[in-house]
């Protein structure tokens, strides 16, 4: 097999996001199908580029030095594609691409866009991992990002990505089982969930570490383990675990959403954008913090 750039913006994706199942996301195909390319290029270069650990991915020495090589190719190219593309007449005004992490606000984000931009190709990629999209800004494969940043666990801003505030502290609620004891409750406090067992998605970047500063804060040490936020509400209606969620979540059958009493654990919304590009300048952030509101 013969080494490609699709090869080499995988291993950067791996890289930047420390992940197999980041990456596969990131690059839009399955994990178990990154997984056979990546042994494909190992074995086309002779050896592991990275190992695989129990908190994620790391490259190896040999991975570094690829990785040394590869980014400046993948750097050129999007230079490159993105130069054709303006010179073919497709400016920023005929597209917009926009990245997300999973909010209610995304449809009311797109229908105030599409207003103020009518004949622009809009289309938005949803992901959990705030750290995946802005890599995709910063490589230009999103023009603008809107992503939340839990408290006390910053986001990895990469070079050149420029963020605009947009909710300094948007407190996060608790979704709890409708017979749970303190469901029937207006406001929840963290001690009162003392003995139950949370659960938080570890493709949320800094959700982990985030509950986990709030519960040692509040004196409580309660069990935490690892899940799918998709695939959560069967669990937590069914009283098994107790999970994080936006204040816009809608209960769900069985399922009870309550604030935390003192809002213990917050995340910050920001937008994302480029902060110079070749050929022009960084997208209409003022136009986009508009369509926020």
């Amino acid at each position: 097999m013969e080494l490609e750039v699709r090869h080499l913006r995988a291993l950067c994706a791996i890289a930047d996001t420390g992940s197999l199942r980041k990456a596969a996301r990131q690059l839009g195909m399955t994990q178990p199908s990154l997984t056979t390319q990546l042994r494909r290029i190992e074995n086309t270069v002779g050896g592991r580029l990275f190992s695989r650990e129990v908190t994620g991915s790391r490259p190896t020495p040999l991975g570094r030095s690829v990785l040394c090589r590869a980014r400046p190719i993948v750097a050129e190219m999007n230079a490159l594609v993105s130069e054709v593309r303006l010179e073919a007449g497709q400016t920023a005004d005929a597209r917009l691409r926009i990245g997300s992490t999973g909010s209610r606000a995304v449809v009311g984000w797109l229908r105030r866009l599409r207003a103020r931009y009518p004949d622009a190709d809009t289309t938005i990629h949803i992901d959990v991992s705030a750290n995946a999209l802005l890599q995709m800004v910063a490589a230009n494969q999103l023009d603008v990002a809107f992503v939340h940043e839990v408290e006390g666990a910053p986001l990895r801003v990469p070079e050149g990505v420029d963020r605009r505030v947009l909710v300094e502290r948007e407190p996060q609620f608790v979704a709890l089982a409708e017979t749970h004891p303190v469901a029937a409750r207006p406001v929840v406090r963290l001690t009162e969930l003392a003995a139950d067992q949370w659960m938080v998605d570890p493709s949320v970047d800094g959700e982990g570490p985030g509950l986990r500063r709030v519960l040692a804060a509040a004196g409580i040490n309660p069990r935490v383990v690892y899940g799918d936020y998709l695939t959560a509400a069967d669990l937590v209606a069914s009283g098994e675990v107790v999970t994080p969620c936006q204040p816009t979540a809608r209960s769900r059958q069985g399922v009870a959403v309550r604030p935390l009493h003192g809002d213990p654990l917050t995340v910050r919304l920001f937008l994302a954008s480029r902060a110079v590009q070749a050929h022009g300048t960084a997208p209409d952030r003022h136009a986009m913090r508009g369509a926020s509101r």
